[in-house]
């Protein structure tokens, strides 16, 4: 059976599982695999490990090949063009005035076609932009208008916890986030607190959205006014984590009491943790 390996194309990528195939490979390995843009060079950041089950099933692509030295001298030379394009794109958009921001270039490996990365609130009118990059460099140009979480996404960057941005490290899909998911969490709504490098709200409040919404899904919500062996209360803090909620008693007195002892259908008959009707 083939080995697994990771491989990341990109120096804050996402790493990627592949086939080994016949090859006996290290980390630090630079190699040749298919890629969303075709055949890339790539870097193995993995030991070879035998292949899950589930992970074999999903037919995984192999490595193509060792990178020789040719391989690693076009790369060099990729990476020149892209420096030229980029320099070059910027100033046609300048001194053409497009509504647009260049973001990255990039040359596939075998250098057929170029495409050039940029971000816009709405549709770009970019037909000269490409005509001058097609008379300068006499190649396929290919424009590619995304979002700014995709931009974070291909740019990288650290996060507010320390660690890469989720989008560049593992993500290889972006799932819909919602104020709501930081609401349900008890989390600050301060928009410097909540927002990722994009300035959209961060991925990881999709995590554990589910479970804080399960959790909750029976608790009495805040502002609620429910009996409990203490006396009338309401509501005023909930505790997800340690399963509890704060009361604040009509003789202005806080406690603190467990969700197991709040009923969940709020029927009253249970005169310890019944939410009124």
């Amino acid at each position: 059976m083939n080995k697994v390996v990771g491989v990341r194309f990109d120096r804050y990528g996402t790493v990627r599982a592949f086939d080994t195939g016949h090859f006996v490979l290290k980390k630090g390995d630079r190699v040749l695999a298919e890629a969303q843009n075709g055949l890339t060079l790539g870097v193995v950041c993995t030991a070879p490990q035998k292949s899950p089950k589930d992970l074999a099933a999903t037919g995984l692509k192999k490595i193509a090949r060792l990178a020789s030295p040719k391989d690693l001298a076009r790369f060099e030379k990729n990476c020149e063009v892209e420096k030229e394009v980029y320099t070059f794109c910027y100033q046609k958009i300048k001194a053409r005035s497009l509504p647009m921001f260049l973001k990255s270039v990039e040359r596939v490996f075998d250098g057929s076609r170029i495409i050039v990365y940029f971000t816009a609130e709405g549709r770009v009118d970019f037909r000269e932009l490409v005509k001058d990059l097609v008379q300068r460099f006499h190649t396929r140009i290919e424009m590619r208008q995304v979002g700014v979480r995709h931009q974070a996404k291909m740019v990288g960057a650290l996060g507010t916890c320390g660690r890469q941005l989720c989008c560049s490290g593992f993500l290889n899909e972006f799932a819909p986030v919602s104020i709501r998911m930081a609401k349900e969490q008890n989390l600050s709504l301060n928009p410097s607190k909540i927002s990722g490098m994009c300035g959209r709200l961060m991925c990881c409040l999709t995590y554990e959205h589910a479970y804080y919404a399960e959790a909750k899904k029976n608790v009495p919500k805040i502002g609620k006014k429910i009996e409990t062996a203490h006396g009338d209360g309401k509501v005023i803090r909930q505790n997800v984590l340690r399963q509890t909620l704060t009361i604040l008693l009509s003789s202005g007195e806080e406690v603190e009491v467990p969700f197991r002892e709040i009923a969940g259908d709020r029927t009253g008959k249970n005169s310890k943790g019944k939410a009124r009707t």
